[in-house]
């Protein structure tokens, strides 16, 4: 008789963990709250307008692709990738611009117009930072470390030592270029894992370093498109996934996980796998006494405010990934740590169009707007209409700097905005947070919350919320690691 596994949430952890039980022969359902599955890789559609709700930035496709390799499938049955380039267009506050190339060379020749020292410098930190992210590939990314003697031990603590982690991001990136405008370009990549780059380790600047190795990838119809793989996958293995089916309790008897309780029905299960983020996961799901002093003092990352834009003009200026730079470029990063909003930020233009003309009706573009926002734990913010107004007028005012997008506003024909407020409300992100836990020092490998919970039998969690950390690729990553401890389990 098969062995049942019950997984709480279709976002990308849950689905791709499914998927991989599935392919081990249990029998999985997925419970899912929303009536769409995907959790926050989802999509937004409207008058002909595609836009991707979050997640846009795709960094390493062959980690997309692993999940079909092991399980036997040929990814390219089910996706299709295409490479940007240049892969970002930086725009600085004072009027000019770079692109950032999949070529290296290319990347040097933009870098050399501004300075030939930073050409050569930027080259020493690719060098020196590569040999940081194979270590962290290999030894630290995909390996489990919910065991004591996994993590600390003298082979470990070598590889930390290598790895060098405690200087921060900024100063880092200074050690090899002088040009702020560049370490800020490296440094807004830095942070999209939700830390800053001024007092965040080191260890993030893998980020910039994985996007010139391997550029920048688009998958046709947009992110969501890979749920709709997922998906496929799923009901081609046998998987049942329920919509509008919240899950109001986990079911433990004794220690041991035995199911759950949705729409107040109860269903059982050999084991069961929470895709829900951690924090409400405790919060609401377990028994408090399974709740762990740790687990209340836990520091999670900013939330973002987004601007869904549907304007009916091409604007060739635009890339598919943009950066605007603002004067004071690190107090507009550090302010939102601090539970304020910029007056003068810096953000996060994506314009898919550019690339897919299936994102946006004919001689439209479809743009996102993005800054990162205080979660609802740093500030107090009600996010009602006249406050998310004022936030609109400041971002729009910013892109109407960029030359060549001034008319911008008198083109919009469709605008909608995600808040931490949606976050909060849709997806169960505790406090609203964009990024689930902050990956602080303390945070990461062993001190981030286990796969295993370490009181409850067989109870798993999946997602951003567990080793390795949040973001697409390391999500799929944390499911072969779910699986592995599943196995180990069921020995």
């Amino acid at each position: 008789m098969k062995r049942k596994a019950i997984i709480i949430g279709a976002g990308i952890g849950g689905m791709a963990t499914a998927i991989r039980l599935l392919n081990r022969g249990f029998q999985v359902q997925i419970y899912e709250k929303e009536k769409s599955i995907g959790g926050k890789v989802n999509i937004l559609e409207k008058d002909g307008f595609k836009f991707d709700l979050t997640a846009s930035i795709l960094m390493t496709p062959h980690i997309y692709k692993e999940i079909f390799f092991d399980i036997g499938k040929n990814p390219d049955e089910y996706i299709n990738f295409n490479k940007i380039d240049p892969f970002y267009r930086v725009f600085f506050e004072m009027g000019n611009h770079m692109d950032f190339y999949g070529n290296i060379n290319e990347t040097i020749e933009s870098i050399e117009a501004i300075s030939t020292h930073d050409s050569i410098g930027y080259m020493k930190f690719i060098d020196s930072t590569y040999e940081k992210y194979k270590i962290s590939d290999e030894d630290f990314l995909r390996c489990n470390f919910d065991e004591f003697n996994s993590f600390f031990n003298i082979n470990t603590f070598k590889k930390v030592f290598k790895l060098k982690p405690f200087k921060s991001t900024y100063n880092y990136l200074r050690k090899y270029i002088k040009d702020e405008r560049i370490v800020n370009f490296l440094c807004f990549q830095a942070m999209y894992i939700g830390v800053s780059p001024f007092k965040g380790s080191n260890v993030y600047t893998l980020i910039p370093l994985v996007s010139q190795l391997y550029g920048l990838s688009f998958l046709h119809g947009g992110m969501y498109s890979y749920i709709n793989a997922l998906e496929k996958v799923i009901n081609e293995l046998g998987g049942e996934i329920y919509t509008e089916a919240k899950v109001e309790k986990i079911l433990i008897n004794e220690g041991v996980a035995e199911g759950i309780v949705s729409n107040n029905n109860i269903y059982k299960s050999d084991i069961v796998v929470c895709n829900a983020e951690y924090s409400y996961a405790v919060e609401n799901l377990i028994d408090e006494e399974f709740n762990t002093s740790k687990d209340r003092t836990l520091k999670h990352s900013p939330s973002v405010f987004m601007i869904y834009l549907g304007v009916d003009k091409k604007y060739e200026k635009l890339m598919v990934h943009n950066q605007f730079l603002s004067k004071n470029f690190r107090n507009s990063i550090e302010s939102f740590f601090h539970g304020e909003i910029c007056s003068n930020p810096s953000i996060y233009i994506y314009s898919p169009s550019r690339i897919d003309s299936n994102m946006a009706p004919q001689g439209c573009e479809s743009i996102n707007v993005m800054i990162r926002v205080p979660n609802l734990i740093q500030s107090r913010e009600k996010w009602d209409e006249d406050y998310i107004q004022s936030i609109r007028n400041i971002l729009i005012d910013k892109i109407k700097m960029i030359e060549g997008l001034d008319d911008i506003e008198e083109h919009i024909i469709l605008e909608e905005y995600l808040t931490p407020n949606d976050l909060r409300e849709r997806f169960n992100a505790y406090g609203g947070s964009a990024f689930s836990l902050s990956h602080n020092l303390f945070q990461t490998n062993y001190f981030r919350p286990h796969i295993k919970h370490n009181k409850i039998r067989n109870l798993y969690f999946t997602g951003g919320s567990t080793h390795p950390g949040t973001g697409v690729s390391l999500v799929l990553l944390n499911s072969k690691l779910v699986e592995e401890c599943v196995l180990r389990d069921m020995e």
